[in-house]
């Protein structure tokens, strides 16, 4: 059985301020990656992703409208 870890752990009590701080800089951090290797994330992301299907999502439930029925 693991052990369960207290939700505030003393080794992790930060300032509501330090907290605030430390995401920012995390935050700056993933977008400055993220714009340097935004070609390598989209070609990734392309490789893993399913091909979409040429056939029509919706269902064609009733069938073409008749177009020369005489009504208009």
């Amino acid at each position: 059985m693991t052990r369960k870890r207290p939700a505030k752990s003393p080794e992790y009590a930060v300032s509501d301020e330090a907290a605030a701080y430390i995401a920012d800089a995390l935050m700056e951090l993933a977008l400055q990656f993220e714009a340097t290797h935004f070609a390598q994330i989209r070609r990734h992301d392309r490789s893993i992703t399913p091909k979409r299907s040429t056939a029509p999502r919706q269902l064609d439930l009733f069938g073409k409208h008749p177009a020369a029925n005489g009504r208009k």
